[in-house]
């Protein structure tokens, strides 16, 4: 039994090490994408193919015209406290892209607070591709009746707002500051989870103690 304890911790630990590979492979990704040269966004005949592995987080741009009177607030927690992410169609020629627009505090959420910031007439966005966010947050479901938003579910939030031909992801807007100071964009956090060396190590330090537990009982018998 300790044996059979032992190879499956072996196993294991292979396979948090092939984990390891895999999530640095990713992560390169994306550093690669998040800091390329942006390329126009994504337009229907490509959403098909569309995919978070290969797509999230690459530089896009679009140029259209922003439906102010459809945005959205989506409750956010940033380095500059606690708000809102500003998501605002932007309806191009032949679809619409959600744009995080950035981050306001509750002090700014309404858009006659950040009028400024309202820019009328065709504007060109760069920004990161975003998949979209279905369901909601932690322990929190997004309420389109409410008006209450926890997650940026593209498919809910352009059912909610009547948005026509409605891309499937959404766009994380650059650092361009907008007049008057809000939103606040370029506040993407690109950061990964990566324990898979703590996990290997872990797995194959129980095998080597199921072996020593083995070897003791063998000699005991």
């Amino acid at each position: 039994m300790m044996l059979v304890m032992a190879l499956a911790g072996i196993g294991l630990g292979v396979w948090q090490v092939q984990r390891r590979a895999w999530k640095h492979a990713v992560i390169e990704a994306v550093e690669t994408r998040s800091k390329g040269r942006p390329v126009e966004a994504p337009g229907p005949e490509q959403w098909p193919d569309l995919s978070a592995e290969r797509d999230a987080y690459r530089r896009v741009t679009l140029t259209g015209t922003f439906l102010h009177d459809r945005e959205t607030l989506v409750q956010a927690v940033t380095d500059l406290g606690g708000g809102y992410w500003v998501l605002t169609p932007l309806e191009g020629k032949t679809f619409t892209v959600l744009v995080n627009r950035g981050f306001v505090p509750s002090s700014r959420r309404t858009g006659a607070s950040r009028q400024a910031g309202n820019a009328d007439g065709p504007v060109r966005v760069t920004g990161l591709l975003r998949i979209t966010e279905p369901d909601g947050g932690f322990l929190r479901s997004n309420d389109a009746a409410e008006g209450k938003w926890y997650s940026r579910d593209v498919a809910a939030i352009s059912a909610a707002k009547g948005i026509s031909r409605p891309a499937p992801y959404f766009i994380d807007a650059d650092t361009t500051a907008n007049p008057g100071g809000y939103p606040v964009g370029g506040l993407t956090v690109v950061r990964f989870s990566d324990n898979h060396l703590v996990y290997a190590l872990t797995w194959f330090a129980l095998a080597i103690g199921c072996v020593w537990g083995a070897i003791m009982i063998w000699r005991r018998q």
